[in-house]
């Protein structure tokens, strides 16, 4: 290995020395070189217009060999491995453990590639295969090779979608694939974005609500606002008290309606909770409708909700990040009936779709710009009016981002690839699959239903020999309760498959198996009935 000195260094990045290798290292004695020192202090113009800083020793070749290498391991232990049945869905370890076997800290000096590619294995190997085909524990599941395609372009790309000028065929890409979702819903027209996921999308969707009653908002801020009330059921994603904590409205703001036995919200309860909003002095502005709750997977009755908005003049945004993808089968689309009346709609295709997070749309029925002119800020260094082609395709001010991520390549790639048809197999095949596990469910002891699903979310307690028969025990559902967080820390340990659970209300802790991977045969609903009993049989 040969010792450079600083000014020997200097000398090579200036292209005054051409001897430089790619094992060399600064010597300790650089501070005594006063012909480098005179070069650091007199001399940055000069560097300047010299060679590029050394990456990766400036080899080319390596940076190729290294990425060669990493898209090897990725195709092996994720593509290859984390698909499949035969590998665990997760090496679990406690975090101390794993601090360890990760080796998190960042140091002064840089690693041999040796060390890269194992820091890379040990990632992959420690992570959860969530493309994994015994993986049921979030909305979003398995893998589409098309989708993955379009994420790697994605990343190597690595531009924003702010402008044309940087971004024109994701500008022009984008829109065509909103048209599409906004198609779907039923609109001929309308506007939309790709959002950082459905939580943003809901929040979005009530900035826009309140911007539309209220426009002074945008400059004056809450002082501008008189008490706003909006309405949501019992069952809906949390985001939406989320949002309206974060935009100032307070989560006292937010009235819930109640929701009948299946999770649906009741519209009779929402006309109540208008009229009694209205008699303390609050001004109702928007309604959000959930298309798919995350637990039971409801979906509220939108026709009816409608109704109720259209009499109090109120913007109805339909929650429909894990259901919208329904909207793509004919078989199943009438559980989102009436969803054409909406004014927003939030989609996730990352989650039923498996396109990959992340991808969420929100969807507008508006055609007025409202997102620009409730976000936009025209700023001149980014959004020039005196460009060469035309402004209108610059989108970045609609938004709340500056820079934004592209989303829309890896819906587009797979949407070309499996044609509309395509996903419409995806989804009936998921709702065909929660039909039969549900149907082998019952015909098994010690598996008992929450209800009959409508969805792809189906939900059960599994219930231990050593409490069948005993539900008239007095502490029967506080046992019950302890068996699902006992299951799910077995299988995890074990690794054989992830499954969430939750109380529910009065109910005790169950299962909320989502199915939802599209490589899901009925060989792997067996098998988690056949796990669980396997896991639970000392219980």
């Amino acid at each position: 290995m040969k010792c450079w000195c600083a000014e020997c260094l200097l000398r090579v990045l200036l292209g005054l020395c051409v001897e430089l290798k790619s094992d060399f290292y600064i010597c300790k004695e650089r501070n005594n070189c006063k012909r480098a020192k005179a070069i650091l202090e007199n001399d940055f113009l000069l560097m300047a217009d010299s060679q590029p800083l050394l990456s990766l020793d400036g080899d080319p070749v390596a940076a190729e060999a290294l990425l060669q290498d990493v898209f090897g391991i990725v195709v092996d232990e994720v593509i290859r491995k984390g698909t499949s049945a035969s590998e665990k869905v997760c090496e679990w370890k406690e975090p101390e453990e794993l601090k360890q076997l990760l080796d998190l800290e960042l140091r002064h000096e840089g690693e041999s590639q040796e060390q890269i590619l194992e820091h890379c294995r040990a990632v992959i190997r420690y992570s959860v295969k969530t493309c994994h085909p015994r993986f049921f524990n979030q909305l979003f599941s398995g893998l589409d090779p098309h989708a993955l395609a379009g994420r790697i372009v994605t990343e190597s790309l690595n531009t924003s979608q702010y402008t044309y000028e940087i971004a024109p065929v994701f500008v022009l890409m984008e829109e065509e694939v909103l048209k599409k979702l906004r198609a779907l819903v039923g609109w001929s027209s309308g506007d939309g974005v790709f959002c950082p996921g459905g939580s943003i999308s809901n929040m979005y969707a009530v900035n826009l609500a309140r911007y539309q009653r209220y426009p002074d908002c945008k400059q004056r801020g809450l002082r501008a606002l008189p008490p706003l009330a909006l309405f949501t059921s019992k069952e809906c994603h949390y985001s939406i008290k989320k949002g309206a904590a974060f935009l100032g409205l307070g989560t006292d703001s937010v009235r819930m309606v109640k929701a009948d036995e299946r999770g649906k919200m009741i519209p009779e309860d929402l006309e109540r909770q208008i009229s009694l909003a209205k008699a303390e002095g609050a001004v109702p502005f928007l309604v959000s409708a959930t298309s798919g709750t995350t637990v039971l997977g409801a979906f509220d009755p939108l026709e009816e909700i409608a109704d109720v908005c259209q009499h109090h003049g109120l913007w109805l945004h339909v929650d429909a990040a894990w259901g919208g993808s329904v909207l793509l089968s004919q078989t199943h689309r009438h559980l989102l009936a009436g969803i054409q009346r909406a004014d927003s709609v939030a989609w996730n295709p990352h989650k039923l779709l498996s396109t990959g997070l992340q991808c969420s749309a929100l969807l507008l029925r508006d055609t007025s710009n409202l997102l620009k002119r409730c976000h936009g800020s025209q700023a001149s260094y980014l959004f020039q009016q005196d460009k060469f082609y035309d402004v209108t395709l610059d989108t970045g001010d609609k938004v709340v981002q500056c820079g934004r991520r592209v989303d829309c390549l890896k819906l587009w790639l797979m949407w070309k690839a499996q044609g509309g048809q395509g996903l419409e197999r995806r989804v009936d095949q998921a709702f065909a699959l929660a039909r039969y596990l549900v149907e082998e469910l019952k015909k098994r002891e010690g598996f008992e239903l929450v209800m009959e699903p409508e969805f792809v979310n189906v939900c059960f307690w599994f219930v231990p020999p050593s409490l069948r028969g005993k539900k008239e025990s007095p502490d029967y559902n506080e046992r019950l309760s302890k068996v699902a967080p006992i299951l799910k820390e077995r299988m995890v340990r074990k690794g054989s498959m992830m499954i969430g659970y939750q109380p529910h209300g009065t109910r005790s802790n169950f299962f909320r198996m989502v199915v939802a991977n599209p490589v899901l045969t009925r060989a792997d609903m067996d098998f988690l009935l056949n796990e669980l009993e396997r896991l639970g049989q000392d219980l």
